[in-house]
């Protein structure tokens, strides 16, 4: 085993710890993870409680597997959300092309001129505060870094020899789409996807801290700091334990991203910084 390997294998164990987690949070958490008593609180660690009790007296590891399972799962509504605009939006552009691309590819332009965070703020200010918006927000601020891609293969690959075959044996633009342009698409959707994922994690984490993303009570990392911020001297662990949850989940989704985009993209030809 080389050296080099070894930040991948650590961070394919560490995905595996938190998929784990997120799946079986219910089962494995020995607490339920809004369960009050105030006689524990801001107990330390022991038999009963592993990583001790927040302010309220509710467990911390049992708070810590449920938030992962809000993190996780919120990231996974927001890629598809995602896709279900970015894949229609980047084909037509590309397929179609002249005035149909031009529209559609301006639109793109003018979002990706905001940071995300900021066009996430404006989206969350007009329809309101909530999980369900929050995964909105990010889905629309994101859409068009990928629509972007799904454009670009579509027009690398469109007059393709196999595509015009394809094209001449019957096939219609929507078949030939699935059956041979949908796989290379896929590739660098996954690519961009894995590097994004840590990014949005922070999106949702650092919105339910300031309020405006998950609510308190539900367990979800961002809201456990927000929650132990007034505890940051006598018991610093309230913020540093879901601060190193998320710390980790981001540094193994970029390490797998990384690595990812060596395999498929070895030229990075399909890069974005946002």
């Amino acid at each position: 085993m080389r050296l080099s390997h070894l930040p991948l294998i650590f961070a394919l164990a560490l995905v595996a710890v938190l998929l784990s987690a997120a799946l079986f949070a219910p089962w494995l958490a020995p607490h339920d993870p809004n369960l009050i008593s105030l006689a524990d609180r801001l107990q330390g660690p022991s038999a009963r409680h592993w990583l001790g009790t927040d302010h309220l007296g509710r467990d911390l590891f049992s708070r810590l597997m449920h938030g992962t399972r809000m993190s996780l799962g919120s990231v996974l509504m927001s890629l598809l959300g995602i896709l279900a605009i970015a894949v229609p939006v980047g084909a037509a552009a590309g397929y179609l092309g002249g005035r149909v691309d031009q529209a559609l590819m301006r639109i793109c332009d003018g979002m990706m001129t905001f940071p995300t965070v900021v066009l996430a703020l404006f989206l969350i200010g007009a329809l309101g505060t909530g999980l369900a918006n929050v995964v909105v927000a990010i889905a629309v601020s994101h859409f068009p870094f990928y629509a972007r891609i799904v454009r670009a293969v579509v027009l690398t690959l469109r007059n393709a020899d196999f595509v015009l075959a394809a094209r001449l044996s019957g096939a219609g633009r929507i078949r030939v789409f699935i059956d041979h342009l949908l796989p290379a698409i896929a590739a660098q959707i996954l690519v961009l996807a894995s590097l994004d994922v840590g990014h949005m994690m922070l999106h949702v984490s650092g919105l339910s801290f300031l309020g405006l993303g998950v609510e308190t009570p539900t367990a979800e990392w961002g809201v456990m700091i927000a929650d132990g911020r007034q505890f940051v001297f006598s018991q610093p662990m309230l913020i540093v334990l879901p601060g190193l949850c998320l710390l980790m989940a981001v540094m193994a989704s970029n390490i797998l991203g990384d690595a990812l985009r060596d395999r498929l993209d070895p030229h990075h030809q399909f890069g974005h910084d946002h």
